[in-house]
Order: C-alpha cells, then sequence, then structure tokens
C-alpha cells in the first residue's frame, strides 16, 4: 500500500500568510483573528484577555466587537514604528 506522499510526489503546498505584515497595517486596529495571528497566539487567548483584563495589551470595544490597537501590538512586539 502506497503512502500519500508517493501517491503525489511533485505536489508542493505553498502557505501564504492570511494577513499582511504587521509593517504595512495602516489602520489603527484589528480585529481579534488578526491581532492573534501577529501575537502567535489563538483568537481565544486573545478573547481570555480581554475578558479577564489581564492580557499584555487590552482591546478597545466598538460596538460589542473587540478592537485591537496596532501600535500596542507593534510596542509588544518590539517593532519600530
Amino acid at each position: 500500500m502506497q503512502s500519500v506522499i508517493d501517491q503525489f510526489p511533485s505536489t508542493t503546498v505553498q502557505i501564504t500568510p492570511l494577513f499582511p505584515p504587521l509593517g504595512m497595517v495602516t489602520r489603527p486596529t484589528v480585529p481579534t483573528e488578526q491581532a492573534a495571528y501577529y501575537l502567535n497566539r489563538k483568537s481565544q487567548t486573545c478573547r481570555s484577555w480581554a475578558c479577564k483584563e489581564n492580557g499584555p495589551i487590552r482591546p478597545l470595544r466598538i460596538n460589542g466587537r473587540l478592537a485591537w490597537p496596532v501600535s500596542e501590538i507593534r510596542t509588544l512586539l518590539g517593532c519600530e514604528k
């Protein structure tokens, strides 16, 4: 019996990021999924930080949705700009 890899030996999978690099983000805030991507955390972790107010950054709440400040994400990650 052949393995899946043997059946498709020339197939190459290229994964593209879902979000633009943090340096290219011009909006003042990003949604939870995007913030989690930049912080290398699961989105539920970010939601937990928001609920318990114990995370390294606190989101804004806009009409019941979480908006994570890009400037604070950059500061937390040690990025310039």
